[in-house]
């Protein structure tokens, strides 16, 4: 069994949270059944949409996404809550397909590294290195997965009156 720092096992760790068999039980595939595109848009108070929660958790997977494509690192924390319109049915299945299609496509480059480059810099110094932001896309994606169910929890009664 290869140590708990090679690549397949972080991108095992990045499948749970996105289509479940994590230790948590909870991951964003099951959390989104049941929620319509009117949920997804539902804004409480001044908390995000759970629909730009979820793109949020995602732009960091495109963002890297891109760099195991032989890309350069380009990303802006500024806009990674601009979540594109969803205004149908149609919209909201397409976004979904689009992120869970992108994550499929993550994991198979994170399989797919050499071990010794998750200690080599994903760019510039202060972003670190693979292995910090593999890891980091895992935990930030549980943390906003637990606010999409409050959310959830929140929005369904208030839809659904």
């Amino acid at each position: 069994m290869p140590p708990t720092h090679h690549p397949s096992i972080i991108a095992e760790n990045i499948k749970h949270v996105y289509l479940g068999g994590n230790w948590t039980a909870v991951n964003l595939r099951d959390t989104l059944k049941g929620i319509d595109w009117k949920m997804a848009t539902f804004k409480v108070a001044s908390f995000h949409t759970i629909a730009e929660l979820v793109f949020h958790m995602n732009y960091f997977v495109t963002v890297v996404l891109k760099v195991l494509q032989g890309m350069p690192l380009e990303g802006n924390d500024a806009v990674s809550f601009d979540c594109p319109s969803i205004n149908s049915r149609k919209d909201w299945v397409e976004f979904q397909e689009q992120i869970f299609n992108e994550v499929e496509a993550f994991t198979v480059l994170v399989t797919a590294l050499p071990e010794h480059q998750l200690w080599e810099l994903i760019g510039d110094k202060k972003y670190g290195s693979y292995y910090r932001n593999l890891h980091g896309i895992v935990e930030h994606c549980h943390y906003h997965l637990g606010q999409i169910v409050l959310l959830k929890k929140l929005v369904a009664p208030t839809i659904n009156t």
